[in-house]
């Protein structure tokens, strides 16, 4: 008998982001140089170039130490200045294989979520906004979720917000309008998957009646969570009861929120709102990872799981770094839980993919012509020549113009923003394990679902 295969298809960042460089001085008079490279240092571009001056300095100069980290983009980037200093490494780090991938479609430079999510399940450049549908016959796209199931995979969604994001629900739903969640979680419900974590607990419940996040929201009347109790789900609402879940457990739907399972608003509104950046008692993305894999893995032919950490995207769009950040560090623990998976299973293909970039974030490290200062508060914006302001929102620990983020060596830095929506560029994939060197170099958004077709043998 073949082997299985299996893809962890995608935890999906929908956010790029550029790293910055930070000083740090060491107790001993040692000068500490740490640089985060959104590209490989073996680049041959802007990485290498960096790579090998501060290499010839520390060559000169015995005072002086170089860490650095490489093709980190952004928000691990953060978590790496931020939590573990210039020097750390991120499970994002482990993944050896990276290539730079085009976002655009066929009426946009950029894909947003929906047309990422196209290119990522069908292989289909479609029209900005479209939903899972042909861009020549308009008919609905068939997914490689889709024929994986039908050939004897199992399947799993998860989700950090409504299991309804494209991100998640277009592996297997098609739909005219993006915001139809009912119709959606319908299709959700149609195709089966073995493993649904997520929120929008509202859309699998009819109206009048209330779940236990809030009142259901269909208008067909239909109770899809008693509908899939019936079918052999085990159904679960926090993170204490999908901890808890039977051994045996083979069909499992978890609900942690009425829709997002993140409250993604400004800083400053969520503080006046007294609301938490996520559910409390809601499971992480890690957690739902663990628990699908140790479901999905038991099938003999092998399982494609896709998992989204929404926040990284919804965050951005309202600018607020702390919840970025959060979200950022999430997605990583999500991408160490599936890499420990990959390392004792070969023939497992771990990929991570991005759609666009969100919010435009970058690091900003000095107020120009004067240095950043912890506990000072920083601009509102970033001043430019003579005055002007010419830049985006600069947040701080709070919010806009509050004060810098700290890294552990001590060096003040923020976040600066381009805008509210997502923006083009390339982003970056990294993958590892079975067939992980197809990706390399640069690649199209519709190349991840060929390099997962290729992996499934479909």
């Amino acid at each position: 008998m073949s082997k299985r295969k299996i893809v962890i298809a995608a935890i999906l960042l929908s956010a790029l982001f550029i790293g910055a460089g930070v000083v740090g001085f060491g107790d001993d008079d040692t000068v500490t140089v740490g640089a985060i490279y959104i590209g490989p240092i073996g680049d041959y571009g802007w990485s290498f170039v960096a790579h090998r001056d501060l290499t010839y300095l520390v060559e000169k100069h015995d005072w002086l130490e170089y860490l650095y980290a490489e093709a980190v983009p952004f928000p691990e980037a953060e978590g790496v200045i931020r939590d573990y200093g210039p020097g750390g490494r991120l499970a994002w780090d482990e993944l050896p294989h990276v290539a730079i991938t085009t976002v655009h479609v066929r009426d946009n430079l950029q894909a947003g979520s929906v047309g990422g999510a196209v290119a990522h399940s069908t292989g289909i450049k479609s029209y900005f906004g479209v939903f899972g549908f042909c861009p020549v016959t308009g008919q609905p796209l068939t997914t490689l979720m889709e024929e994986a199931q039908g050939e004897g995979f199992a399947i799993g969604l998860i989700n950090s917000g409504a299991i309804t994001e494209p991100g998640t629900a277009l592996f297997v739903a098609q739909v005219e309008d993006r915001f139809d969640h009912a119709a959606i979680v319908l299709q959700i419900f149609e195709q089966r998957p073995d493993v649904i974590l997520g929120g929008g607990e509202q859309w699998f419940l009819p109206e009048g009646v209330m779940g236990r996040h809030g009142p259901g929201r269909r208008a067909d009347g239909r109770n899809l969570i008693e509908e899939l109790i019936a079918l052999g789900y085990t159904v679960v609402f926090n993170a204490e009861e999908l901890a808890a879940i039977p051994e045996n457990t083979t069909k499992l739907l978890g609900l942690f929120a009425a829709h997002h399972i993140f409250n993604a608003d400004g800083e400053e509104e969520l503080a006046v709102r007294n609301l938490p950046l996520y559910v409390e008692g809601s499971p992480t993305v890690a957690q739902k990872t663990a628990a699908a894999l140790q479901i999905l893995s038991r099938n003999e032919t092998g399982f494609f799981l896709v998992v989204e950490e929404e926040g990284t995207d919804n965050f951005a769009n309202r600018n607020n770094a702390e919840g970025t950040i959060e979200a950022a560090k999430r997605a990583d623990d999500a991408i160490r839980v599936a890499l420990d998976f990959t390392r004792t299973d070969q023939n497992t293909l771990l990929l991570v993919a991005a759609d666009s970039d969100a919010g435009g974030l970058n690091v900003m490290t000095h107020v120009p012509w004067q240095p950043m200062i912890a506990g000072e508060p920083l601009p509102a914006r970033m001043p430019g020549r003579r005055a002007i302001v010419e830049g985006g929102p600069v947040d701080g620990v709070g919010g806009t113009g509050k004060i810098p983020f700290v890294t552990p060596c001590g060096q003040p830095f923020a976040i600066i923003w381009a805008g509210l929506q997502d923006f083009g560029g390339g982003t970056i994939t990294r993958a590892y394990g079975l067939h992980a060197s197809l990706v390399a170099g640069t690649i199209d958004n519709t190349d991840i679902y060929r390099i997962m077709r290729f992996v499934l043998g479909l």
